[in-house]
């Protein structure tokens, strides 16, 4: 499933990452705040009119809020075969 659609304050684990539908800036940025394939991460609040806007996750211990496009490309696992 996709970040976007992962229910708040559910945790997973990045499957994949479309690198492709990022720009090269926004794609190392994300890598700074340790989003990478295998990283534990947690959808904490939706933001903006009807939750559309930007998404706080929890990447690793660290906050952050991401653009929803950019979320979009982040496909995420759940359950007991989640663990890296």
């Amino acid at each position: 499933m996709r970040l976007t659609e992962l229910p708040l304050r559910q945790p997973a684990y990045v499957d994949l990452i479309d690198w492709s539908a990022l720009s090269a800036s926004e794609g190392q940025r994300l890598r700074e705040f340790g989003l990478c394939e295998g990283a534990s991460v947690e959808a904490l609040h939706h933001g903006g009119l009807w939750g559309k806007g930007p998404i706080a996750c929890k990447v690793g211990r660290m906050t952050i809020a991401m653009r929803r496009n950019h979320a979009a490309a982040v496909t995420v696992r759940t359950g007991p075969d989640a663990a890296p």
